[in-house]
């Protein structure tokens, strides 16, 4: 790192868990944001001031007005246009030495796979259940850690997925392969706005800690109940009967 490097990361390299060795692996990494919405648009922005090195964002739809609400990364004057071209250059502009990638389409198939094995962590910022078990088996298959989120109305929920562990469930083990996908969508059931900034910044955070080895990766399910504003957490065990991890 050079003397703006130092400067620019001086409050990581400052914590004893991360220290000059943790960002050298932020710096090494690459991570997938998958969805640059009301969840992906904080994620991308605290990961590329964080400093990871390599930023890929994957999202096919354009900005509305009924987004900017929540969606953080967009702006007004960008209205029409691609989500993940936004986030992309929002999350440059605050830090240009990451190398930021805009990938304006929905990953599927082949597409979806490569770009999974291609990260060191897979975020799933997305809003339906067929993206998310599409992106579970992916990452099950190359061994991808995944951060999920997901926020509804005033109820945020959290976990982290890492298949290099022998133990890690995955998200079939808590949804199985069967969700409706309108019953995640705001558009039908509305989103406080803050909400999803505590989430998206929370799997950016938990991206973090997974990169640079500082403290304890998040375990079980975490949901946040943002009227009362309290915390639960709960155990989330394998299922050996699983149809995507029991194989594994």
């Amino acid at each position: 790192m050079n003397d703006d490097a130092l400067l620019r990361y001086s409050r990581h390299i400052m914590l004893e868990e991360i220290d000059i060795v943790g960002q050298e692996r932020l710096l090494r990494s690459h991570v997938l944001i998958i969805g640059a919405g009301g969840l992906g648009s904080p994620a991308a922005l605290y990961l590329a001031g964080a400093g990871v090195g390599r930023l890929a964002i994957a999202d096919d739809d354009v900005i509305e007005l009924s987004n900017l609400q929540r969606q953080i990364a967009h702006v007004t004057a960008g209205i029409g246009n691609s989500k993940a071209e936004s986030a992309a250059a929002a999350a440059q502009a605050l830090n240009p030495e990451t190398s930021v990638q805009a990938l304006a389409r929905r990953l599927t198939g082949d597409d979806l796979r490569e770009a999974v094995e291609n990260a060191d962590i897979v975020l799933d910022c997305t809003d339906r259940f067929s993206s998310r078990f599409a992106i579970n088996r992916a990452c099950v298959a190359s061994r991808t850690p995944l951060v999920s989120g997901a926020a509804i109305r005033f109820s945020g929920q959290l976990a982290v997925f890492d298949p290099r562990t022998e133990a890690s469930p995955c998200y079939a083990c808590l949804y199985g392969e069967a969700g409706d996908d309108d019953a995640l969508s705001c558009a039908e059931s509305g989103v406080v706005s803050p909400l999803v900034g505590i989430i998206g910044s929370f799997q950016a955070l938990e991206a973090l800690k997974l990169i640079t080895g500082a403290g304890r990766p998040h375990s079980g399910l975490a949901t946040f109940d943002a009227l009362a504003g309290e915390w639960r957490r709960f155990a989330l065990p394998r299922d050996p009967q699983c149809p995507v991890c029991s194989m594994r």
